[in-house]
């Protein structure tokens, strides 16, 4: 009797030991996230695009990025209490549906109004889409989150690097650029016929009403901070950074085919970064060279006034940019144990809040003093990046080993 009790304990403490498994929810997660990449990070290329159709200036350019963001403020307020009442399952397709819809508006549209009421609703199922599947690899890998997001986001880099290819290869077709906004559509369409009926993770703890009126911890916010800077700095090169490679002697489809420079960064960082977190403790030293790179791949590009460089820099730059946000967000979300989507939540509240303000008001420089001088306020965020996570370190310490933060 002792030794089959002795031999249950072995075999329990062997499935202990594989703390990592891709299960089909987790390559459900995986692959979703492609798609909402494609629109997340063709959006920016789309506005380069539509602003020579439509000829607007850049703060309408930065209209169209508030409305995006719009959505992603509009999730981080709504989404613990609609996560309370609904499942998993009808938070993703439901955000799926909501998400196609605005992207069909943005792609069908012929003016300002109706394509920045799609931009609008594709951010808000867009972000909500994101944040559901955050939520997911949340609850099924626990405190391997931050591997879990990194590697998600490897998929999703890999998709940024075609956005751009595809969209500048359809503006040359007969099909056109818009025709690229309906290609995540198809993909959610052929995953929700392939996983419909797919069990997906759900909250061990789920938050309850008296849980989420206390404040979350201070490193929780800190680190929700950070991941919105990372944001800030990450959408003002998407946004800006193919009209700032024009000023350098490109033509508009050129830069926006150039802009999978910057995508290729992502990638690259991405599949390092997973490698990195193979290994517990290493995420603060890879967010602490990240935000190394991504200064000196900025600084390269914004200095020069030679093509080929701005794409290199542009390249470091997403190399340093690449996991920032996933591994902000998992401190953000380690910090606030049991209280995950209230804390996934606000990460996209402040990202929201500042993609809104950080575009809009580089927007609104460049009018009046040039793009190039413009460009002054990533160096602003990357600092304010450096101050959050100081700042977290040091509130995560004080709470202490037991502490919630």
């Amino acid at each position: 009797m002792t030794r089959t009790h002795s031999q249950a304990e072995i075999a329990s403490q062997e499935v202990d030991r594989e703390p990592f498994r891709r299960d089909p929810a987790t390559v459900l997660s995986y692959l979703a996230l492609i798609c909402f990449a494609f629109w997340n990070y063709g959006y920016g290329p789309a506005l380069a695009l539509l602003r020579v159709e439509l000829h607007f200036s850049y703060a309408m350019l930065g209209v169209y990025t508030a409305a995006w963001s719009g959505g992603s403020v509009l999730t981080g307020f709504t989404f613990p209490v609609i996560a309370r009442r609904l499942s998993r399952s009808t938070l993703l397709w439901g955000s799926a549906v909501l998400a196609s819809a605005g992207a069909a508006l943005f792609g069908l549209g012929t003016g300002i109004a109706p394509t920045l009421a799609g931009a609008g609703l594709l951010g808000l199922g867009g972000t909500m889409l994101l944040v559901v599947l955050q939520a997911m690899l949340s609850d099924r890998h626990g405190e391997w989150r931050d591997r879990a997001l990194t590697e998600a986001n490897i998929g999703a880099a890999a998709c940024a690097v075609l956005a751009p290819l595809a969209l500048g290869a359809l503006t040359l077709s007969a099909l056109g650029w818009r025709a690229g906004f309906a290609l995540p559509f198809l993909g959610l369409v052929a995953l929700y016929l392939r996983y419909r009926r797919q069990a997906l993770p759900t909250p061990s703890t789920p938050d309850t009403v008296p849980t989420s009126r206390r404040p979350l911890p201070l490193a929780c916010w800190l680190f929700a901070g950070l991941a919105a800077a990372s944001m800030g700095v990450e959408f003002c090169l998407v946004y800006f950074g193919a009209e700032q490679l024009q000023s350098s002697g490109l033509s508009t489809t050129a830069a926006v085919t150039a802009m999978s420079g910057h995508y290729l960064g992502l990638l690259l960082g991405r599949v390092l970064g997973a490698i990195a977190t193979r290994r517990p403790g290493r995420t603060v030293p890879l967010l602490c060279v990240s935000l190394l790179v991504t200064a000196g791949g900025f600084l390269l590009f914004w200095l020069t006034t030679t093509p080929y460089l701005a794409v290199l820099g542009l390249l470091l730059a997403g190399l340093g940019i690449a996991n920032l946000y996933p591994l902000s967000v998992a401190l953000s979300l380690a910090a606030a144990p049991h209280r995950e989507d209230q804390a996934n939540s606000r990460s996209q509240l402040l990202g929201g809040s500042l993609v809104i303000v950080a575009p809009y008001l580089l927007g609104h420089l460049a009018d009046r003093h040039g793009l190039t001088n413009a460009f002054a306020v990533e160096p602003v965020l990357i600092g304010l990046c450096l101050l959050l996570l100081l700042g977290g370190l040091r509130a995560r310490a004080a709470a202490g080993p037991d502490g919630p933060g």
